[in-house]
């Protein structure tokens, strides 16, 4: 039995938890929020224990009273049928994002059913893990029939009220990328929603991102998607999620949604679809073949590949992505060879890129078991 790793406070504590059930390490996290006038555990922490707890088998864990005290145990990633009441807290993103990084190391074929908040403006949505995320995971070879993530109903933030279906196959290794040249981009696609307000609020946004966007490139779709009835979760809003593809198949993406119903100002759809439009165009400055919401799943599928070189082209590194390669190193003793490369004044390639290199370290999944 491998001694755990300690950690202090609450801060990426999804990635401790992560990278502790992939690597069999237990961990112990200590003084959560232990300062705080209300202590311990969030119950949207809490909820993604018990969401890791359901796709494992023999899965450890125990709490102080306080909560202010986490010791966790990872057992066997198990997969199979799983449905899980997403605290409306954070949204469905929130999970989705280290299910993508469980998914292809289980035991069976995960089908996952979230239920919560698809939409908010802290974490990705669920559209954007969609148009990125997914084509991230082909690139490593997991594909096929069973790869799929579906808004079967939307629900805003505050009230929730989203479901949202995620099935993935398994695999037994992955394969190691080589993307170092992104491409120009070719086309912008995307996906305008309203949910409980009028259909009109969808169009608007599309008009504004356009008026924005047809500048550079005449290649534009943006679907609207106004879901009614049942579908529409328990909260007004609306939102725009943009996606540019490149030549050779990378995707950067941009989302906005509308400010939450009774949490602050409210912010009009003309507005809403310049701001993610100028977003878009930041993000196709920072460049990369990896956007900067995936940059961690690619570091994770990279490190547990095969023992081969693995490279990759990202942009400027997020201080999320920063800490990542930290905890990469506690648990794999996983190091990264990272280069710096600057474009040319005359070339309009954006900004700073950054060429991440490892060896992958072997990782077969041990859980699934041979036919």
């Amino acid at each position: 039995m491998s001694l755990g790793l300690t950690y202090d406070g609450c801060n990426f504590f999804r990635q401790r938890l992560v990278l502790s059930t992939l690597s069999g390490k237990r961990v112990k996290i200590r003084n959560i929020r232990s300062k705080d006038d209300n202590p311990g555990l969030r119950d949207f922490e809490a909820s993604f224990i018990r969401l890791l707890d359901k796709i494992t088998n023999g899965t450890r864990i125990e709490i102080n009273q306080t909560g202010t005290v986490l010791f966790y145990q990872p057992g066997l990633l198990y997969g199979g049928v799983v449905e899980h009441e997403c605290n409306t807290q954070r949204s469905v993103g929130y999970y989705l994002e280290a299910l993508l990084m469980l998914a292809p190391f289980m035991k069976n074929p995960l089908k996952a059913v979230l239920k919560g908040v698809t939409n908010d403006p802290t974490d990705p949505s669920v559209d954007q893990l969609k148009y990125t995320s997914i084509p991230v995971m082909k690139r490593f070879g997991i594909d096929g029939e069973g790869l799929e993530l579906k808004v079967v109903k939307r629900g805003m933030a505050p009230g929730g009220g989203g479901e949202v279906l995620f099935t993935c196959p398994v695999r037994k290794t992955l394969r190691p990328i080589q993307l170092s040249e992104p491409g120009k981009i070719k086309r912008i696609r995307g996906i305008a929603y309203s949910v409980r307000v009028s259909p009109q609020m969808a169009n608007r946004i599309v008009d504004s991102a356009r008026s924005i966007l047809n500048k550079f490139i005449p290649d534009i779709y943006i679907y609207t998607d106004h879901m009614k009835g049942d579908k529409s979760g328990k909260s007004p809003g609306f939102g725009l999620t943009l996606v540019a593809e490149t030549l050779n198949g990378t995707f950067l993406s941009a989302e906005q949604v509308s400010t939450p119903q009774g949490q602050g100002d409210p912010v009009l759809p003309e507005d809403l679809g310049r701001n993610c439009a100028k977003l878009l165009l930041e993000e196709i400055y920072r460049g990369g073949c990896i956007d900067s919401a995936n940059q961690s799943l690619a570091l994770v599928y990279m490190t547990l590949g095969q023992q081969d070189v693995s490279k990759v082209l990202l942009g400027h590194l997020s201080p999320y992505t920063i800490e990542f390669l930290r905890h990469m190193r506690d648990f794999f003793q996983m190091m990264f060879k990272i280069e710096t490369q600057k474009p040319a004044e005359d070339e309009r390639k954006g900004g700073d890129k950054v060429l991440m290199t490892c060896v992958g370290a072997g990782y077969t999944n041990i859980s699934k078991s041979i036919k």
